[in-house]
């Protein structure tokens, strides 16, 4: 009994404060944003600001410059997600299900794109880009995101499948199911959360991606690149706090959706175990 009342020990004075100090850190400058999308001073930022208002939100929503950016870059985030979730999948499955010699290199190197830095990865699709005489368009800035979406859904992917039993799929073949089956009918519906948080994960990742994207667009301008410029125009400030405030949301929900869809759901996949 000793042992058990020590686990739930509570945390001293000081692992207190140092918790709520870094969860300061990390969202006192998103509530600043929130904050100065309202604000009445278009030129500086003043704390607290001298008056509220809603009419930078007025503002942004006659900007066909802002829509143009938002819909390439949801343009983008939905196709990278697409390429993601049918090459993890793929991939996550082969690794899985198969025993070769170099298997966990072959996984390394599809991890490999999100563990670099963006700058790496941007300057070696640039490089490729120019020495196949790619054009930039649309499709090499999806390539560049897909590098790192496809390593989101792997990763998921992965991780249900060696959760899920494998008796699951013997059993279904044994009972006359055909791959196809068996995959329709009992791996895709155990791995259906895992592929759904992937996706929205690898959506959120490539709606506000900027480094890989600054290298691969050309002269196309996605909604963070957009702000990235503006943000050297003082009298657009409220303007570009106002588009941030959106870009939080839409990051922020497919995330918190993602958690929640998935929590709990490593219980559910290794009871047949």
């Amino acid at each position: 009994m000793r042992s058990s009342s020590a686990g739930h020990a509570r945390a001293s004075l000081g692992l207190k404060i140092a918790a709520i100090g870094g969860l300061l850190f990390l969202h006192v400058p998103l509530a600043l944003i929130l904050l100065y999308a309202f604000t009445t001073e278009d030129k500086s930022y003043q704390f607290p600001p001298p008056g509220l208002t809603l009419q930078w939100f007025a503002v942004a929503w006659e900007r066909q410059d802002i829509w143009d950016a938002i819909g390439l870059s949801a343009r983008v985030a939905l196709t990278s997600t697409a390429i993601a979730l049918v090459l993890g999948t793929l991939a996550g499955a082969a690794i899985h299900r198969s025993r070769f010699f170099g298997r966990e290199t072959v996984s390394l190197l599809i991890i490999l794109p999100i563990a670099l830095p963006g700058i790496i990865t941007g300057i070696s699709l640039r490089s490729a880009f120019n020495l196949a005489e790619i054009p930039f368009s649309f499709w090499t800035i999806v390539l560049g995101h897909a590098t790192f979406c496809v390593v989101v859904v792997y990763n998921n992917a992965l991780a249900r499948l060696r959760r899920t039993s494998g008796s699951l799929v013997e059993a279904s073949m044994d009972l006359g199911a055909n791959g196809l089956q068996t995959l329709r009918y009992v791996v895709l519906p155990n791995i259906a959360t895992a592929l759904l948080a992937g996706g929205m994960l690898a959506f959120a990742l490539s709606f506000d991606e900027v480094i890989v994207t600054t290298f691969t667009a050309g002269q196309q301008t996605t909604l963070p690149i957009w702000m990235l410029s503006e943000l050297v125009r003082p009298r657009q400030r409220p303007v570009t706090n106002v588009v941030a405030v959106f870009v939080i949301a839409v990051t922020f929900i497919p995330i918190v959706v993602a958690y929640y869809v998935t929590r709990g759901t490593e219980h559910v996949a290794g009871a047949g175990k």
